[in-house]
């Protein structure tokens, strides 16, 4: 009689072809080594990364998820190599990216023995998954991958933490795998309930300054083209959070700018002044929002959101619309009236204008000897691919990405929004590469976070994808740096770095590797950067106290946005 049982660690890998992932981003060790053993005889079905450390895995699947769609899967050992995959869960939790993760554990019988490179994953890791499970038998490893995929994408996407002890890996059971499509008492998807949508359609019928403000559940939902429609028959104005930012072309005639701290000046002022404000797939920030008890007090809300905890969470909603918004923004397009807000969206446009004078031009075509931040993104644009993906870190070069960067498509915007976390986005880059070697991604790092993961140019030279890296070095940690002078009397604890050779790191790791000073060698070397089809690295010695403005103060209301 044929025994047809197979290792509990190759269930892991037919369980995760089955789920037709495309990559795992990982690196083994001990208690992980059977699964690893078992891939080396699926190498054609499935692509492994060997990333340089676990916190380069969990960032890069994050990164391919978010421009793919997809879930991003990663693998790690037990002890150490889970925890340090700890940062990621908790920014892919607050910033809805869909993730498995897999990690090893020691035997069933040595758990809670402090056995070598034990630790509590599942306990640590409660707070920063969307769910967590540890497997200790093998005829429950398919089923908990098949539900962590489902759980993983469905409804308001986040990471699954998978547990597996080493003698579930080892122990001979039979494959089956059986797609998870339902689970009792879990609801992904609420209900659309009708006498809302009607409610809010005769809220925004009547409004003089209705305001439409969306955020990354509009990408999520795949609901582009429904909140397109939506805006040309309303005709509202309408402005992104840091994490919608793509789900609209800037070059909207509705699309006003963008939101929070470091937003527009017309979209944060004008907040205090709408009379209906349109939540769309956003959780109300603090980013965004600044001081809720002076928080859009004279608009009647409408939150059109998917989960259920972020409704009334930070502001009190007068209308909630809870579903799927590629749904409920149907629905509601339907019951509004056709109307045009002209003189509403011209408030926005003389903002703007006002912005312009004050903020952009001294950013993007400066007088002063040293270059800027904003002209080095106004370089890149006027060399990148329409479709071409921004990935940067945290800090001021974020923001000022983010603000000039030309956004043209979807899922073109790939940052840490909720976690901010310094270090994401080297890794974030390599996945967002891989999913597509011809799509151009553009990395925009600081000096201070490009060192915490400095490591996976590593990562990018081996798996040859032309990631374009440009670092913006002011010898600071920026955005600490300009609140200590604005806030702390110029006393700079410890944010100055004295930093290494770039350019000789960047090469020992076979980057195209170039150094800007002046302004200029900026346009050719952007340009160079761009023609080069494999990585390349452009460091660009910036301004070291230059501020990025608009600026809403913490604790301060969205109506006290500085301009300088």
């Amino acid at each position: 009689m044929n025994d047809t049982r197979i290792r509990g660690a190759e269930i892991v890998i037919k369980s995760l072809v089955a789920e037709n992932a495309k990559y795992i981003f990982g690196y083994p060790g001990g208690a992980i080594m059977p699964v690893y053993d078992a891939l080396y005889d699926y190498v054609d079905q499935i692509q492994h990364i060997l990333t340089r450390h676990e916190q380069g895995a969990i960032h890069a699947a994050q990164g391919y998820a978010r421009v793919s769609g997809k879930v991003g899967v990663c693998m790690a050992t037990s002890g150490p190599g889970a925890t340090n995959l700890l940062t990621g869960l908790a920014d892919a939790l607050i910033d809805s990216t869909p993730l498995v993760c897999i990690t090893g554990q020691v035997a069933s019988h040595l758990l809670g023995t402090d056995a070598f490179q034990e630790t509590d994953v599942v306990g640590i890791s409660m707070p920063g998954t969307k769910w967590n499970i540890q497997v200790r038998r093998v005829e429950d490893i398919a089923p908990a991958i098949a539900k962590g995929f489902h759980i993983a994408r469905s409804g308001r996407p986040g990471p699954v933490l998978i547990d597996i002890t080493k003698d579930a890996q080892v122990d001979l059971g039979e494959f089956n795998y059986v797609p998870c499509l339902n689970i009792r008492s879990y609801k992904p998807y609420p209900k659309v309930e009708d006498k809302y949508i009607d409610q809010a359609a005769d809220l925004i019928n009547s409004a003089e300054r209705p305001y439409v403000i969306f955020g990354q559940g509009i990408i999520i939902g795949k609901a582009e083209k429904e909140l397109a429609k939506f805006l040309k028959k309303s005709g509202i104005p309408a402005a992104c959070t840091l994490l919608g930012t793509g789900a609209l072309p800037e070059t909207h005639p509705n699309f006003v700018g963008k939101l929070g701290m470091h937003g527009n000046y017309g979209p944060n002022l004008l907040t205090n002044q709408c009379d209906v404000l349109i939540a769309v797939g956003m959780r109300f920030d603090d980013r965004v929002t600044g001081d809720l008890k002076r928080y859009a007090r004279q608009a009647k809300v409408v939150h059109l959101e998917l989960d259920p905890a972020e409704i009334d969470k930070n502001v009190k909603c007068h209308v909630p619309v809870l579903g799927d918004c590629k749904e409920t923004l149907a629905k509601l397009t339907a019951k509004i009236h056709e109307k045009k807000h002209p003189e509403w969206i011209e408030r926005f446009r003389e903002l703007e204008a006002e912005e312009k004078r004050v903020v952009v031009g001294n950013d993007l075509s400066p007088t002063k000897v040293g270059l800027t931040m904003g002209e080095v993104i106004r370089h890149i644009n006027e060399f990148k691919a329409d479709d071409a993906i921004l990935v940067t870190d945290v800090g001021q070069h974020q923001m000022v990405a983010w603000r000039y960067f030309e956004y043209k498509t979807t899922r073109t915007q790939v940052t840490s929004g909720g976690l901010g976390t310094m270090g994401f986005a080297l890794p974030a880059a390599l996945g967002a590469q891989l999913h597509d070697y011809n799509r151009q991604v553009i990395c925009v790092v600081g000096d201070g976070g490009i060192q915490m993961t400095f490591q996976e140019l590593g990562t990018i030279m081996q798996t040859k994808a032309p990631v374009k890296v440009v670092l913006l070095n002011n010898n600071f940690l920026g955005m600490v740096r300009q609140w200590q002078q604005l806030f702390f009397d110029k006393r700079y604890s410890f944010t100055e770095l004295e930093n290494p050779d770039f350019l000789k790191i960047a090469e020992a790791y076979n980057f195209k590797a170039q150094k800007v000073n002046t302004r200029e060698d900026l346009r050719q070397a952007v340009a160079e950067m761009f023609i080069h089809e494999g990585p390349s690295f452009l460091e660009v010695v910036v301004e070291k106290e230059d501020n990025v403005f608009p600026m809403i103060a913490s604790g301060c209301s969205v109506e006290e946005i500085r301009l300088s």
